[in-house]
Order: C-alpha cells, then sequence, then structure tokens
C-alpha cells in the first residue's frame, strides 16, 4: 500500500474515532446544556409563584381531599408542563430545592418530566411546590440531533478523506517523481538526470540534492572502476602474448621429453583460458563504455539460422533435438556482432546444461505488442538460489561444466546496452527457458 493511501486513510480512522467519541458523549453534553436551562426556567417560575404568593393562591392550587395525595392545580394542555402545591409535614430547613427526572400520569397519559421540588413555610403551614417540564421533546430533538450530527459527521468524513488523498498526492508527487524519473529508469550512472525536481516541500528539494551528490560520487567510481578493468585487461594481453610465444617455441625444442612437452601444452591452455577470460572483461567494459554502435539492422531469424548451422556438430554430438520455431521477420536497430554474442551465449548455454538426447527449442511472439524471443531447453535447470546469481560474473550453474562463468554476465550486459530485458525461468530437472523482451521501439517487417 502506498504512503499516501496510509496517510489517508489513518486521517480517516482518526477522524472516525472522533465522531465516535463525540456521538457518544452527545448525549451528556446535550443534557447538561438543556437541563441547565430548564432548571433556570423552573426556578424563575418558582421565584415568580412564590413572589405573589398569597392565603387565596394558595388556596386556589390546593384542593383538599382528606388526604395528603398531591393534586394536579394546573398544567398545560400539551401536557408539557405542569404546578403542583401541596401541604406537607416535611419542615422547609430540613429540604432545599431539589431538581430530579420522574415519570407523571397526567389526565391518563405518563410522561417524564424534570421536576423542581421546593419546601416551604407559609402561615405557619409547610408547603411543598413541585414545578415539571416535560422532556418528551427533548429527547426528540436530541435523537433529531444525533442523527444529524451523524450524517453531517459522515459528509466530513467523505470530504476530508478525498481532500486528504487529493493533498497529499499533491505533496508525494515531487517523491514519485523522483523514483520515476531518476532511480527506475535508470541502468547506468551516466544515464542519470540531474535536473532538479521541482518540489514545495523543503524535504523533497533536499532529497533530490542528496541523491544528485550520491549518484555523481556512484558515476565517478563506476567510473574508475571500469578504467581500472580496461587498463587491466590491455596490459595484462602483452605478458600473455609473450608468455605464449615463448611456449610454442619452447615446443620447437626436439630436446623436449614427452612430460615437458605435456606441461608446457597445459601452460599454454592455461594462457589461453587466461586470454579468453581477459577479452571477455574486455567486451564487457567496452559495452558498459558505450563503445559500440547501434545501427545496424538485425533480423534475428537469420540469426537464429546461422547459428545452428555453425552449432550443429555440437547439437549432433549431444544429440540435441534443436527446433527452430521462429515465424516473425523482425527489424531491430542495434550491434550485430553484439546481438549475435548474444543469442550465441544463450544457446551454448543451453547445449552446455542439456541432457544427452535432450531438446531446444527457439521460438518467438509478442508479449503485451512487444517481440520477444524465447531459448528453452531441457537441461538440468536451476534453483531460486542459482537463478538469483546467474547473471553475476565468474558464476557457473554447474562446477562439472567447463567455462569461467562470464558468459551469460556478457549476455545480461549486451541485452541493457539494446534495452532488452533478460529473464529466466527454470526448475531443478526440468529445463530452463531465457527470454528476450525487446523494446516498443523495434518494428516488424
Amino acid at each position: 500500500m502506498k504512503i499516501k493511501h496510509q496517510l489517508a486513510i489513518f486521517n480517516a480512522l482518526s477522524r472516525l474515532l472522533l465522531i465516535f467519541i463525540l456521538w457518544l458523549m452527545l448525549p451528556i453534553l446535550v443534557e447538561k446544556v438543556v437541563y441547565r436551562h430548564i432548571n433556570n426556567s423552573l426556578v424563575e417560575k418558582e421565584k415568580k409563584f412564590l413572589d405573589h404568593l398569597d392565603k387565596e393562591e394558595i388556596n386556589n392550587f390546593i384542593q383538599n381531599t382528606g388526604d395528603t395525595a398531591d393534586t394536579y392545580s394546573q398544567f398545560s394542555t400539551l401536557h408539557s408542563e405542569f404546578l403542583v402545591l401541596s401541604r406537607t409535614t416535611t419542615k422547609s430547613h430540613q429540604k432545599k430545592t431539589t431538581f430530579s427526572n420522574a415519570y407523571r400520569v397526567i389526565e391518563g397519559e405518563e410522561n417524564e418530566y424534570r421536576i423542581l421540588q421546593h419546601h416551604f413555610t407559609y402561615a405557619n403551614e409547610n408547603y411543598k411546590l413541585e414545578i415539571g417540564s416535560s422532556l418528551a421533546e427533548i429527547k426528540d430533538l436530541t435523537f433529531i440531533i444525533r442523527f444529524f450530527i451523524i450524517i453531517v459527521f459522515v459528509i466530513i468524513l467523505l470530504i476530508t478523506f478525498l481532500a486528504d488523498t487529493f493533498f497529499i498526492e499533491y505533496l508525494l508527487k515531487p517523491f514519485y517523481k523522483i523514483i520515476d524519473t531518476k532511480i527506475r529508469r535508470v541502468n547506468e550512472p551516466e544515464a542519470f538526470d540531474h535536473t532538479p525536481i521541482k518540489a514545495t516541500s523543503r524535504d523533497f528539494r533536499e532529497l533530490d540534492f542528496v541523491l544528485n551528490q550520491m549518484m555523481d560520487r556512484i558515476a565517478e567510481l563506476f567510473k574508475k572502476e571500469k578504467q581500472f578493468i580496461s587498463n587491466v585487461s590491455h596490459e595484462l594481453l602483452t605478458p600473455i602474448a609473450l608468455l605464449k610465444n615463448k611456449f610454442e617455441n619452447l615446443l620447437q625444442n626436439e630436446s623436449l621429453d614427452d612430460l615437458a612437452v605435456d606441461k608446457i601444452a597445459g601452460s599454454l591452455r592455461t594462457l589461453d583460458m587466461l586470454k579468453k577470460i581477459i577479452n571477455n572483461l574486455l567486451l564487457i567494459s567496452r559495452i558498459e563504455n558505450n563503445q559500440y554502435a547501434t545501427d545496424e539492422a538485425i533480423h534475428f531469424g537469420e540469426i537464429v539460422n546461422d547459428m545452428q548451422e555453425d552449432l550443429q556438430d555440437r547439437i549432433e554430438d549431444k544429440e540435441i533435438h534443436f527446433s527452430n520455431e521462429m515465424q516473425h521477420d523482425f527489424s531491430f536497430k542495434g550491434n550485430k556482432t553484439l546481438i549475435h554474442i548474444l543469442i550465441y551465449n544463450l544457446i551454448t548455454n543451453a547445449i552446455k546444461y542439456n541432457k544427452e538426447k535432450g531438446e531446444i527449442i527457439v521460438s518467438d511472439g509478442f508479449l503485451n505488442g512487444q517481440y520477444f524471443i524465447s531459448i528453452k531447453d531441457s537441461g538440468i535447470g536451476m534453483d531460486a538460489s542459482q537463478i538469483e546469481k546467474v547473471f553475476n560474473r565468474f558464476t557457473r550453474i554447474s562446477s562439472d561444466q567447463d567455462g569461467q562463468g562470464l558468459g551469460l554476465a556478457i549476455a545480461k550486459s549486451i541485452a541493457s546496452f539494446h534495452h532488452i530485458e533478460i529473464g529466466v525461468v527454470s526448475e531443478i530437472n526440468a529445463g530452463t527457458t531465457f527470454k528476450l523482451l525487446l523494446p516498443e521501439t523495434a518494428k516488424l517487417n
């Protein structure tokens, strides 16, 4: 998951948690505010009632029924408020004004009320005053407010999530541009683009600057390494040629016995192998230093046909069945010599690690509009650890086979030089398939 999505989801979840907490606290907050307002209203009504209280008004509110039961002397037509005045035996100094919630039945209808109870003494008689205000409308209003707020919060959550996504996308745009233009598409340090990335964030500008510095240092190290390999290889070829010439002259000496001749012949084979390794390293160095032209027309069908004829003796020695299933006349601009070496190394590798009476299939086709060549063998195959190192220099698949482990490294260098993707699929004792995926700029004739 990308960082922009992680940030957007984190912001959305944090807001959702905040909304949930507010939703739980809302009834408490509403009740406190509403109850405070109702209590103040009830206190005002109590004060107004007591300020105008006299004996006649008391008699008007109290109906003597011979008991101490409360009698509702005044209420609104909608039962939203009521006022009760009754005599009581409780002395006024024993209780203060209190507020409570209770259900009361008025004319057969039960409702919950916020009730003020006040005890007072008038003309040496104790009275209890109750003033109630209905909570039904308050509860309905609280439910509506909660429902409305939930809808508003959900809308806000969606809007802020989308806003966060687009804003984070905008903030991280320089970051993805750095990855795309300065890291992902760079195969060689020399091809690195030092153009500064436009960014509003100082962090990304600093990242771009440090990345440019790092790639400058890497490019310099690569340049020195390539130059070193080239120089060393050139310097080694001269003494090798001299030693080889001396050994060949020694072989002309008839006084040497068979043992000495065998040793000199072995030394010559060692020198030939060393010369081959140096030439291969020089080839890789020249390829990586872009010392080859890439303006020749290449036809893969012709190369595979020629290769089959050139390697026919080696194919027949192992009784391998070679199938040329090339179907497309595909034209490609590049270096013909290097492409020939690339195909040659892959086919000889398929022969070398194949089984007796095995099979090699060379085919081509198109994958997502891109031309590919496949070289499949029925050889010993490779495991996952071998596949990871197969293109490394001096890596050999099997110690039982001859070679210096540079063939596939050269193939990889040539493929990268021509912007060709080279992949490998293999399974132990089930064979190996190398696939060359050409760039989209190649043309079909």
